[in-house]
């Protein structure tokens, strides 16, 4: 039940509640009130004989009298006592009721008044919180300069407001590290990288070096394009866990056909692709996809068959890559999504990747606020399916893929 609403009956139990205390006060103070005694004047009448007991005089004392009072004088006098009696006590039963019923609507009347003002009350002091709420739901890396900035006498909920101010303080000032790092880490990882290919290749590019030299010049620059691809795959995936700045129409049908074409030294992958309209980076999935079709050709067997799917499913569009290859255990599949893992435990490098593929395939989906999953395949192999929030309709497709460029970090 949400807190306003829990307010809401506190208080109207409250009003409830004192206004059934103050019924039953009333209740019992008029009935007090009306068994009190009173007189009766009889102007221009003798009174009657009264029974043993009961005073003569001018007046009478009409409560008093009970039953086996009245029953022993006249039977004259005796009824007109009676009838008298009666009046008064059909009076005073009426005005007990009367009041009772009209008190019990009141009751009502105050409690459900009550609620109204405690579900406004209720409204008035839970909104600052709300603007807390609503500006926590819109933050992201790219508006965490935003500040709640209550105003209102310093309470509770101030209190909280500036600490959570604090907070997104801080927060932004890491994210800004964190952006300046992996922009600092670009320049500065892939410069010298770079700069060991250069003369690697053109150490090695003398006609007169000996085999030897040669052969040992092929595994240095295969290393060193690891290395690359190894730096290039972290880059990528600190920039696809961070918010996306792009955001465009594309189709994961031409992005899909897109790396199928481009994909030259994998004969053996087979496209079945559909319209499956989404919005976001077109370069990151496409590369997200590119991932998915090189982890599907490089872990594969002697059947080496590949098939790629797209499509649209309700509200979300899919992509999902099929590959032949070892069987794969269910309690393996989750941590294939972990960075540096691969199947049977491996966590070095090696000439398969850098073990980043399906964590960046996963990276790229969060941050298009989809989802990627995979299950093994019956036989050997594995299926893994990339879910994106549907384009609405409408929305204008691309209409040329991107060029595809290299993935790193397969």
């Amino acid at each position: 039940m949400p807190v306003r609403a829990r307010l809401t009956a506190v208080y109207g139990s409250l009003f409830f509640l004192t206004a059934g205390a103050l019924v039953v006060i009333n209740y019992f103070t008029v009935n007090k009130i009306l068994y009190r005694r009173f007189t009766v004047r009889l102007p221009g009448a003798p009174l009657p004989d009264l029974p043993a007991g009961v005073p003569t005089g001018k007046a009478v004392l009409i409560q008093q009298f009970s039953k086996s009072e009245l029953s022993g004088g006249d039977p004259g006098d005796t009824l007109f006592i009676r009838s008298v009696s009666d009046e008064v006590e059909r009076f005073r039963q009426l005005v007990m009721d009367s009041m009772l019923q009209w008190s019990l609507l009141s009751t009502l009347l105050i409690g459900l008044f009550g609620l109204a003002v405690g579900w406004l009350v209720a409204k008035r002091a839970l909104a600052p919180l709300h603007t807390v709420t609503e500006t926590a739901r819109t933050l992201s890396g790219s508006t965490l300069h935003e500040r709640i900035a209550l105003d209102g006498p310093r309470d509770e909920i101030r209190d909280l407001a500036d600490t959570f101010d604090s907070m997104l303080e801080r927060l932004d000032t890491a994210f800004d590290s964190q952006r300046r790092f992996v922009a600092n880490a670009s320049h500065e990882l892939r410069t010298p990288l770079a700069i060991n290919r250069a003369l690697l290749q053109v150490s090695f590019a003398d006609p007169d070096l000996p085999e030897q030299l040669r052969s040992v010049g092929a595994e240095l620059l295969a290393a060193n394009a690891r290395q690359e691809r190894l730096i290039d795959g972290l880059l990528l995936l600190a920039q696809t866990e961070r918010e996306l700045t792009t955001r465009e129409s594309a189709d994961l049908e031409d992005l899909a056909g897109a790396v199928v074409a481009a994909a030259p030294g994998h004969p053996q992958v087979r496209a079945h692709l559909a319209a499956a309209p989404v919005t976001g980076d077109p370069v990151l999935l496409e590369r997200m996809i590119g991932n998915l079709v090189d982890n599907a050709a490089k872990y594969n067997d002697e059947r080496g068959e590949v098939h790629v799917r797209s499509g649209a499913d309700g509200a979300a569009s899919f992509v999902t890559v099929e590959n032949t290859g070892p069987v794969v255990a269910p309690d393996q599949v989750a941590v294939l999504f972990e960075p540096f893992r691969r199947l049977g435990g491996d966590r070095t490098g090696s000439a398969r990747g850098a073990g980043l593929g399906l964590s960046i395939v996963r990276a790229v989906a969060t941050a298009h606020g989809g989802t990627a999953e995979a299950r093994p395949r019956p036989g050997g192999g594995l299926v893994v399916t990339v879910r994106l929030p549907r384009a609405p309709a409408g929305s204008p497709a691309l209409a040329a893929p991107h060029g595809r460029a290299h993935d790193p970090g397969r």
